[in-house]
């Protein structure tokens, strides 16, 4: 009955989500509720607990999910995301396109929503393709992988900080930026190698050459929009500054010490800290905006980013509320028990996300609602180390990428940004997320081997 509650559980995730279209918020806090119910936890303990639990992951990654969000949303408006992916297209040069769209895709995702970045990249990946005589199709599954594969395993990007805060790494989430660049290294090889299947191909839906590309959503800019566009060097300093920052801190809290135990690794720990890093980025990005308006164009900046930001704070407190509801009841030691003899290990958190990704769509719901069910297990799966958590997100991460397909917003924007039939989309696109998460849980598992 343990397992058939949580089953239960699950189910009514996936159905109410999926089938009912309820919001992943609700259907979260009402899983917390029905967890309570079903394992008899006391009736005076629930409201505490599921209040402790939402307000307990809020209270450190809220505000770290908010600035990244806020930076993400500067450089898209300001033309940086454009500048930084051009930049990127210099530097590696022609010889390879594909290669060189994946890459772009990987970079610019790392501030920048996947579904935005697809959007504001189009243009530059349709002249790229006519300029380079290589199929559209070809650069749209490069770009789209490689987008998905940052979206997916990178923080700042809220998905894998909400999972890594939910696992207990928010204070160490340099080792998660430094394990998931080469996690995604893999997952954006992975992506372009299926690419190159389609280097022949053109887009098959039936006025593909006629018809023009799809809309533009509202405010949303292409190259020809921005009158001034900033340095690259400008473009890239609100992510990479944060990013260095972190990791530094990261370094200096090995238990070796490589900074010493002065002022300099005070320091490090200190701005490097996530919230510190990111604020840096933050004020960073307003340098990035070039009006006579500054002012009122930061605070309307910050008031879109807060509106971004909502839903995605919301989802990430109501999966901490689930996941403090699940560990105050036995599941943990009756599940960990017996997937320790079944020796999934790192898989069981893979088999979950992606099973949460595919019946209802959400890449960021099935980072947090996994990260907070498998939390309670990570003693008994062998993952409670601070280097198996790691790799528990990655997991979690690898999941919430196989696959993309109808239930998928990601998955529309590419088919008809792309002009692609569904089929053809189908074929190309959401055949390369699923090998793209097969191949990273692949690796990730070796990587446990090693190091774990």
């Amino acid at each position: 009955m343990i397992v058939f509650w949580l089953v239960l559980t699950i189910l009514f995730i996936i159905f109410a989500t999926a089938k009912l279209k309820w919001h992943p918020f609700l259907v979260l806090i009402l899983s917390a509720f029905l967890v309570a119910l079903f394992y008899q936890v006391p009736l005076n303990t629930v409201a505490k607990t599921i209040s402790d639990g939402f307000g307990g992951i809020l209270g450190y990654i809220g505000l770290v999910i908010v600035f990244g969000t806020i930076i993400g949303l500067i450089l898209e408006k300001t033309g940086a995301a454009i500048v930084m992916a051009e930049t990127v297209i210099k530097v590696l040069g022609p010889r390879f396109p594909t290669l060189t769209m994946s890459i772009v895709g990987a970079v610019v995702s790392v501030p920048v929503f996947c579904d935005s970045g697809y959007i504001i990249l189009n243009s530059l990946k349709e002249s790229l393709a006519e300029r380079l005589r290589v199929s559209s199709v070809a650069m749209s599954i490069a770009l789209a992988t490689g987008l998905y594969a940052t979206h997916t395993f990178v923080p700042p990007t809220p998905g894998p900080i909400a999972a890594a805060g939910n696992l207990g790494l928010e204070t160490n989430l340099g080792l998660v930026i430094m394990v998931g660049v080469v996690v995604t290294a893999v997952a954006v090889l992975a992506g372009w190698w299926w690419s190159n299947r389609f280097l022949n191909a053109t887009p098959d839906n039936i006025d593909a050459m006629d018809a023009p590309a799809a809309t533009l959503p509202e405010n949303m800019k292409t190259r020809d929009d921005y009158s001034h566009m900033p340095s690259a060097t400008m473009a890239f300093l609100p992510i990479i500054v944060p990013i260095v920052l972190i990791c530094l801190s990261s370094v200096a809290n090995f238990p070796s010490t490589p900074f010493g135990s002065g002022i300099v690794t005070d320091i490090l720990v200190f701005i490097g800290n996530p919230l510190t890093a990111l604020l840096i980025g933050l004020f960073l990005s307003f340098l990035l905006i070039n009006t006579d308006q500054k002012t009122q164009q930061i605070s309307d900046s910050i008031s879109q980013g807060l509106v971004v930001a909502a839903p995605i704070l919301l989802i990430t407190g109501a999966g901490g509320a689930f996941g403090a509801m699940l560990k105050v009841t036995p599941i943990g030691d009756y599940l960990g028990t017996t997937l320790s003899a079944l020796g999934l290990g790192i898989f069981m958190p893979f088999i979950v996300s992606a099973a949460l990704k595919t019946a209802q769509g959400s890449t960021t719901v099935a980072l947090v609602t996994t990260s907070a069910m498998v939390a309670p297990l990570l003693d008994q799966i062998g993952l409670d180390s601070e280097l198996g958590r790691v790799f528990c997100v990655m997991a979690i991460g690898a999941g919430a990428m196989t696959i993309s397909h109808a239930n998928d917003s990601f998955f529309w924007i590419v088919s008809q940004f792309s002009r692609m039939s569904v089929a053809q989309a189908y074929k190309a696109h959401s055949m390369a997320t699923g090998i793209q998460g097969v191949t990273s849980i692949m690796f990730i598992w070796l990587l446990t081997l090693v190091f774990i």
